[in-house]
Formats: structure tokens, C-alpha cells, sequence
């Protein structure tokens, strides 16, 4: 059994030794960084497998497809062969072997469907997911006000749909109570929604919603689950992969317990293309971005931010990285040398290496490593070989995909989608009862307070007795700790702003 998270071996002079990265020091965050084609993503499946072998689980998103090959032994790759034998690291207790593995896939096709609730999602993502300007978004916070204070569920898009068409129609009372809702403003999120749907984003918003327990498992061997979101297509809808990222973040941070520092990370996220969670960020979502990642080491949860360039994390953030793994970086333009320059002085100096030179003459499957000691200070930089993983490096078969599926701890708990009463469905029977009871009145019926859009009806299924009383209950508390069970942790955490 290899000793845990051996990140390679690195060359000193006359002398060479082996670089740990201690488990103890993994909740301090980390990076890693390079030019495309230096081996990052052999670098991310090595760490990942590691976490797995001492038992923590881990989570990462494979944006290219080739980070399936983490489920199946290695052995076949002559340069990863050369590799262990340059580096010895058979002495080091280095096997080809396979990682428990469940897939995960927003669209459900390439894997477990990854869902969440609007709820969770929150007013302030769904904004940025949606492209809102403030008053846009200020309606869609007096949306999620108006569902709290009616008891409303909101589970998916349909619902979101409906309480804006309600709110609409009871603007006129809502303006002196909570603010202004013009039909302008929900007329475009309603466009913007459309848009949403149409480019597959629906899927995301249902029930049964992920458990966050499912992705913290081991298996019968203790080992930690890699759980990979199969990001290839999610990917091209660049703010989405941002925002489901963002919401799985912050429900670590809401709902896991203190533990301080422990011997190990309970939980380990890796995110690829991490630039996109900054992107056109507004100023206070990269403020709560940058609270939760210095807080959340204390629950147990180390985060590795995976980008080309450093620059492409803010400073705040990129401060709280203490271990790092640096790939070559190319310097033909004015930012590509800033870059370098940057990265360079992020790392504590070491004499024998010139570290801004060292970056661009690195080779594939070379990196400038610096890892937190015993004390939690980082090493002095040194010029490292990286240790291969001995799981298989690019893709699987259909075949070998379906098999882990049915295999998985999580097979059959969410691949059917349930629709239950919700704002949708509260909404529509009440105006159907105001229709009916101006009908026999003889009144003209009042306009409809929700609207059915093409694509997204579905059957809903009945209510259990505990589903009941759970909605009665929520309906009767009508308290903070009420609209807390509804909403969810997305909610408290990144609406913190949310206007009332």
C-alpha cells in the first residue's frame, strides 16, 4: 500500500527526494496550473486517486472526457510505465489498479442525474445563471419572498415560472408591501427562463434532489468514491458549470459540521476550468466565493482550483492556496509574461532554482511543487517529476460505463425523477377554485394565475402522508427557520443580499 498522496519525485542537484503531500495539510486548498498539454489532468487523476486510496472521498468534473479512466487499472501507457520505472516508485508500494467511481450527469444520459431545487439554488445564482440585471433580479428576490410567505415550493422551472406569473398578477398588492414587480422585468426572466430550457438546463431543477451524503462515500474496501461530473456538453454553457459548482460549494459549507483540522479531508472537490466560477462574477458573488473557501477548511473540505493561468483566480482566493502544483506556463505575449512572473512569486524562493525561468522550460509531466510542512508553512519551491496515477489515463466504453452505473452505491436512488406538488400545482389549483367559485357566481372568470409552457408538463405524481404533513408543517411555522427548511442552504448563503 503506497503511502498517502505522493505527488512525484523532485531532482535537487546531486541529491533527489520524495514529495508528500501531507493528509493532514489537504483542507489548505490548492492549485493547479499550466499551459494545455503539460499534464494537468494526469496531475488531477493522480491526486484524485490518491485521496481515494486513504479513504476521502472526492469529487471533479471531467470537461474533455478523459477522466473516466480513473474507474479501470492502468498498465497499457508505455510512458507511464517509464515514468514508475525512472522514478521507482514500485519501491514506494505504486500499483496499476482501479477507484470506486460514480458518475454523475446533469442531462442523465452519461450518468446519475445531478439535480437541485430552485429553492437551493437560490435567488442570487439563479440571477447569474439567468443573465438578470439588479431589477430584474429584485423581482425575482420578492419572488422567492412571495413563495416563502404563501408556502409555496419552489422545486423546478415551472414553478419558478409560476409564482413570476403570480407576482405579476398581484403586483398592484405587492407594490406597497414589498416592491415594485413590472411586467416588464418578469416578462424578461420569463425570455431568459425560455432560454434556459432550451439549452438544457431544465434538467437540472427537480426532485430527487442530490444528497450531498451520496458523494461522501467509501467503499467496501474503505476507499473514497471519485464521484465525475460528466461536464463535455455542460461545459459549453459556461455559466451553468459555474453555478452548479458554486451551489455544491456553498451546500458543503451550509450543511457539514465543524471539525477543525482533521487527519485527513472528509470531502476533496477539484474544479477544472476554474476560471469560469470567476467570470463576469459580480463583485459580491466572488466575496461570498472567497468567504466560503477560507471557511470551509475548518468543515473538513479541501477545494483545487485547476486553470491554465494563475490570473485567472483572484488574489483573495489564489492567497489561500497552500498547495500547489505549477506546469509550464508559455510567455509570447506581454500577459503570458505577467503570468509567469505572477506564479513565480507565489511560491516561497528557493536558491537553487530560478523559478520564473524554470516555469517555461518545465517538460510534460514536469511541474515546480510546493506543499505545506508539518507546520502548515509552505516548502521552498522545488522542480518535481509528477508520479502517474495507476488507473488507465483517457476514456472508457459505453460498455464500461454502463456496468459502473448499475454497479454504483447510488444506482436507481435518482435516475427517476419525481414531481410532486409544488408552486406549480398549488398555483393552478387555486385559480381553478377562484374560476370555479366565479362561476357560480356568475362573475367573469379571473385570469389564470399560472401558465403551462410548451415542453414542460409532466405528470405529477401523489402526495405520501409524510410529503403532506411535511408541506402542513412548513405552511403553519411561516418563521425564518420555515423558510430555511424550504429554501435551503443556497438561500442563506449566497442571498445574503437578497432584497425584500
Amino acid at each position: 500500500m503506497p503511502e498517502p498522496l505522493l505527488i512525484g519525485k523532485s531532482l535537487i542537484g546531486d541529491s533527489e527526494h520524495v514529495i508528500w503531500l501531507r493528509p493532514d495539510k489537504a483542507n489548505r486548498h490548492g492549485l493547479i496550473a499550466g499551459a494545455t498539454g503539460t499534464g494537468k489532468t494526469v496531475t488531477l487523476q493522480a491526486l484524485a486517486e490518491q485521496f481515494s486510496r486513504i479513504g476521502v472521498p472526492v469529487f471533479m468534473a471531467d470537461v474533455k472526457g478523459d477522466l473516466a479512466g480513473i474507474s479501470q487499472a492502468g498498465g497499457d501507457n508505455t510512458k507511464v510505465a517509464e515514468r514508475v520505472r525512472e522514478l521507482d516508485l514500485e519501491a514506494l508500494g505504486f500499483r496499476y489498479d482501479h477507484n470506486p467511481v460514480s458518475f454523475w450527469d446533469i442531462g442523465g444520459s452519461l450518468g446519475h442525474p445531478a439535480r437541485t431545487t430552485v429553492s437551493e439554488m437560490g435567488p442570487m445564482l439563479l440571477a447569474r445563471l439567468l443573465g438578470l440585471n439588479d431589477t430584474q433580479e429584485g423581482v425575482l428576490n420578492i419572488c422567492f419572498h412571495l413563495a416563502d410567505e404563501q408556502g409555496l415550493l419552489l422545486l423546478d422551472l415551472k414553478d419558478l415560472r409560476a409564482i413570476l406569473n403570480f407576482a405579476s398578477e398581484q403586483a398592484d398588492a405587492l407594490r406597497t408591501t414589498v416592491g415594485h414587480v413590472s411586467q416588464a422585468s418578469v416578462g424578461a426572466i420569463l425570455r431568459r427562463l425560455l432560454r434556459l430550457e432550451q439549452a438544457g438546463a431544465e434538467a437540472l431543477f427537480g426532485e430527487p434532489a442530490l444528497d450531498l451524503a451520496d458523494l461522501m462515500q467509501t467503499d467496501i474496501d474503505g476507499r473514497g468514491v471519485v464521484n465525475i461530473l460528466v461536464a463535455e456538453t455542460l461545459i459549453h454553457n459556461r455559466t451553468l458549470y459555474a453555478s452548479f459548482l458554486l451551489w455544491l460549494l456553498s451546500e458543503l459549507f451550509e450543511q457539514l459540521p465543524e471539525v477543525g483540522d482533521p487527519d485527513k479531508p472528509k470531502f476533496v472537490l477539484f474544479f477544472d476550468e476554474a476560471h469560469l466560477l470567476f467570470d463576469d462574477a459580480p463583485e459580491v458573488l466572488v466575496e461570498r466565493i472567497e468567504q466560503v473557501v477560507r471557511l470551509i477548511r475548518s468543515k473538513g473540505v479541501g477545494v483545487y482550483f485547476v486553470t491554465q493561468n494563475p490570473l485567472d483566480i483572484p488574489d483573495t482566493v489564489l492567497g489561500q492556496l497552500g498547495n500547489r502544483v505549477q506546469h509550464a506556463l508559455r510567455a509570447f505575449t506581454p500577459r503570458d509574461q505577467k503570468a509567469v512572473r505572477a506564479a513565480a512569486q507565489t511560491f516561497r524562493q528557493n536558491p537553487a532554482i530560478d523559478t520564473e525561468s524554470a516555469i517555461t522550460s518545465l517538460g510534460v509531466g514536469e511541474a515546480l511543487v510546493s506543499v505545506l510542512d508539518d507546520d502548515g508553512i509552505p516548502t521552498p519551491v522545488e522542480r518535481a517529476l509528477i508520479a502517474p496515477p495507476g488507473s488507465r489515463l483517457g476514456p472508457i466504453s459505453a460498455e464500461e460505463r454502463s456496468v459502473l452505473m448499475r454497479q454504483s452505491l447510488v444506482s436507481g436512488v435518482y435516475d427517476q425523477a419525481i414531481d410532486r406538488v409544488s408552486a406549480y400545482e398549488s398555483l393552478k389549483a387555486m385559480a381553478e377554485q377562484a374560476a370555479r367559485a366565479a362561476e357560480q357566481r356568475g362573475d367573469e372568470p379571473p385570469p389564470p394565475t399560472t401558465r403551462q409552457s410548451r415542453g414542460t408538463s409532466r405528470s405529477s405524481s401523489r402526495q405520501t402522508p409524510m410529503e403532506a404533513m411535511l408541506k402542513s408543517t412548513l405552511r403553519s411555522v411561516g418563521s425564518q427557520l420555515g423558510r430555511q427548511l424550504v429554501r435551503g442552504a443556497m438561500g442563506s448563503l449566497f442571498g445574503g443580499s437578497r432584497r425584500r
